[in-house]
């Protein structure tokens, strides 16, 4: 009680403070905070040139800060108990033991001969990042010696699987430019993983004729593809690994240049050793449910995930559906969206049911305690999430992404592959995606229908749930997947042609 007392009093001081500032009372802040988002829902309705001016004036809002009490953390249950019981879920092993891995030397080069210096901008709880680290955690099995570089323009960000991966004994760094490209020079790696790299780190690798094989884990990428650019860049880049069919369509139709034998598909894995079994009991009692069904959405908080289409979905689904409830859990990247998702929640006569929380250390405990597992997604390479969710036996929802079909199949059996919110999945992209964010979508009565389908054959789910987990284990095999990108980072280092090969190749 005392600290629930001491918070109500601290955010009532900062409030006072902010109002003697600005001169304008909390009414007015929060008229204008409405009237601001009810601006931002209608801009699709504007010209594109006004657009691009409001979306600058939203930047510089009060609306755009990260503020904490956007989406809540896990000091509550989701459902108000008596008694909370703390999941019992067991503590992740500080390394990959070698007897989790079949036939371990079979790929095996003399220990640590080969350093491998993986590169990605940040590694924090991303999916992205969850495979950086699986990468980091598996490649010694082959022989390789891994270094970890977060290299970022301004300080790296370092987040929990930095530090993770840094209590196990990885090596892991973070670099500015400057500390980047002396790091290169002193440290000779023998070959870049990189996983949405900055240009300079690539000049870095190039400048050195260090080989660089980039993983493409989304088309567009995380800042969004500049195809104007790319030919230039790809030069840089000795192949690439396509997590998915569709993202190695999708990358080769926008750089036509680049040889296609050159960019190879290999699919993620489950890291089985680092998402231990939680007992499921336990980790609803910590949530406080009993009987409810629950959906959980494990995603960072921004627009690609789609959360705000994904509420709207739900909302039907729980009218005729009293016990059903949803969680949305991940990193807070888009403030100002994340706002929009929670003023929908908000007015929604099942606002109580709609749960919107941050990030989860061990999302292992969520996956326990879910019923079914959606993610209505714009664009995806190859969702980690929905991957974790089957092998925990979740009947899962997947909007029509990059390894959706390759993971649910299209017969039902795992679950189901509904329709892209934009349509065609192969034009999704954040441009589309910022348009439609808002908009009724093409996809909500089939995710709707989906959703209602996995509730009234809850039974059922239940009964196969270990069957269906046991089988995503074989299918998302983590020895296969790892054993493939060593043999591509070896194919990379054995041609040392291979890279002005490629320079070549897009000259006129």
């Amino acid at each position: 009680m005392f600290i629930f007392r001491a918070n109500y009093w601290l955010q009532k001081s900062k409030r006072a403070a902010f109002e003697r500032m600005t001169g304008l009372s909390h009414k007015d802040l929060s008229l204008v905070g409405r009237a601001t988002l009810w601006a931002q829902r209608n801009s699709w309705r504007l010209p594109r040139s006004v657009r691009r001016i409001a979306k600058k004036l939203f930047i510089g809002s009060d609306l755009a800060s990260g503020s904490d009490d956007i989406v809540d953390d896990w000091s509550k249950p989701l459902v108000p108990c008596d008694a909370i019981v703390a999941p019992n879920a067991p503590a992740a092993p500080a390394s990959i033991p070698t007897s989790s891995l079949p036939n371990p030397n079979e790929f095996l080069v003399s220990p640590g001969s080969i350093h491998c210096l993986i590169v990605t901008p940040v590694l924090d709880a991303g999916g992205l990042d969850e495979f950086v680290a699986f990468l980091a955690r598996r490649l010694p099995h082959f022989g390789f010696r891994v270094t970890v570089m977060c290299a970022h323009s301004s300080s790296a960000p370092v987040g929990q699987l930095f530090t993770a991966l840094q209590r196990e004994g990885t090596a892991v760094v973070a670099a500015s430019p400057g500390d980047a490209c002396l790091w290169m020079e002193a440290n000779r790696p023998d070959v870049v993983s990189a996983h949405d790299p900055p240009g300079w780190l690539l000049q870095a690798a190039s400048d050195g004729r260090v080989p660089v094989v980039e993983t493409l884990h989304g088309i567009p990428t995380p800042i969004s593809t500049n195809w104007k650019e790319e030919r230039q860049r790809s030069k840089f880049v000795t192949c690439f690994v396509a997590v998915s069919e569709l993202v190695r369509r999708q990358y080769l139709s926008g750089n036509p240049s680049y040889s296609d034998s050159a960019v190879i598909t290999i699919p993620n894995a489950f890291n089985q050793t680092h998402r231990p079994l939680v007992n499921r009991p336990r980790a609803r009692a910590w949530l406080g449910l009993n009987d409810e069904f629950l959906f959980l959405s494990l995603g960072r908080h921004t627009v690609q995930k789609n959360a705000y289409g994904l509420v709207w979905a739900f909302s039907e689904v729980a009218e005729n559906n009293p016990k059903a409830h949803l969680l949305i859990a991940g990193r807070l990247d888009d403030a100002v969206y994340t706002r929009q998702v929670r003023t929908l929640r908000d007015k929604m006569p099942c606002r109580d049911r709609i749960h919107l929380r941050h990030s989860f250390p061990d999302p292992s405990i969520l996956l326990a305690a879910a019923d079914c597992f959606v993610l209505n997604s714009f664009f995806e390479g190859w969702s980690l999430a929905s991957m974790e969710a089957l092998s925990a036996g979740l009947p899962t929802i997947v909007s029509d992404v990059g390894g959706a079909r390759e993971q649910l199949g299209m017969d039902g059996s795992r679950g189901f592959v509904v329709a892209n919110p934009v349509g065609d999945p192969e034009s999704a992209n954040w441009h589309s995606s910022s348009l439609m964010r808002f908009q009724p979508q093409k996809n909500k009565d089939e995710l709707v229908s989906a959703m209602s389908s996995v509730i009234l054959h809850r039974d059922y789910w239940s009964r196969v749930r270990g069957q269906l987990s046991a089988d995503s284990k074989i299918r998302f095999d983590p020895f296969i997947c790892s054993k493939r990108h060593a043999e591509v980072l070896l194919g990379a280092i054995s041609r040392p042609m291979i890279k002005s090969e490629f320079a070549d190749r897009g000259r006129p």
